[in-house]
């Protein structure tokens, strides 16, 4: 999901760097909200592995 963040925001800035200020803006706000959703789910997944791992 980062990766395509990444893509996003490229695509975003050659856009917006080419005059095509409102698609770019667009994909920018794609790529930000990509961003957060990949930082919450490796969150989610470090919290759930901190509780569940217990060593036997």
């Amino acid at each position: 999901m980062l990766r395509w963040a990444i893509i996003f925001l490229v695509v975003g800035l050659v856009l917006a760097l080419l005059g095509f200020g409102g698609i770019g803006g667009a994909f920018v706000g794609i790529a930000k909200i990509l961003f957060v959703v990949a930082i919450a789910v490796f969150l989610l997944f470090l919290v759930l592995h901190l509780l569940g791992a217990r060593r036997v």
